[in-house]
């Protein structure tokens, strides 16, 4: 009896992988919306980072799990463009809770409110563009993120950019976009975030 001999991955597979995981879009919202909220308010602006991140982070994050438990769509990075259709609208509802949270309470910075409103802007282009074609929120987000940190801090956030073009490498190893879906990503998620950032701000 004969065996059939194992399939190796592709090379990278498994860096790339982690690199997926590791540099997902939650961690970047994260990061950018507690370090806008102290570069604008201080603690309280922490505070109000906090805030942002649970709405734009934390509750989208776990939407996703709710509907992978149901198997309503694949992983946490829905990988499905049809899946992300169902999935967006539920962040989109988040994003928008989070911003009329920080509204009624009048409290937040104005800096970390124009990032969330610029969050809300980016999605609602990228549930548009979803519809027929499967664009990469894995280089939209960071790039957006880096994109508001040179507007906030200076432009040694650029220094993070190397970051977003490792993401962009993992997700064409894993052929979960092509190569024009990881570009256009990254420019959408940069220049929406930068506008709206730049207009409210």
């Amino acid at each position: 009896m004969t065996t059939q001999p194992l399939t190796k991955p592709a090379p990278g597979t498994a860096t790339a992988q982690w690199l997926t995981d590791a540099l997902e879009p939650k961690n970047w919202l994260l990061v950018i919306t507690l370090a806008v909220g102290w570069h604008a308010g201080g603690w309280a602006g922490i505070v109000w980072g906090v805030v942002a991140g649970i709405f734009s982070g934390v509750l989208p994050i776990l939407w996703i799990k709710w509907g992978e438990r149901r198997k309503l769509w694949g992983d946490r990075h829905v990988r499905l463009r049809q899946d992300r259709l169902l999935v967006i609208p539920g962040i989109t509802v988040s994003v928008g809770s989070g911003i009329a949270v920080m509204m009624v309470f009048d409290a937040p910075p104005r800096e970390l409110l124009a990032l969330v409103v610029a969050m809300m802007a980016a999605l609602a282009v990228f549930l548009l563009i979803t519809t027929v074609w499967k664009i990469s929120f894995h280089t939209a987000v960071p790039a957006g993120a880096v994109a508001v940190a040179v507007l906030a801090f200076g432009w040694w956030a650029l220094a993070a950019v190397p970051l977003i073009a490792m993401i962009g490498w993992s997700r064409l190893v894993l052929s979960a976009h092509t190569l024009a879906q990881v570009l256009a990503g990254a420019a959408a998620g940069a220049g929406i975030a930068a506008a709206v950032f730049t207009w409210l701000r």
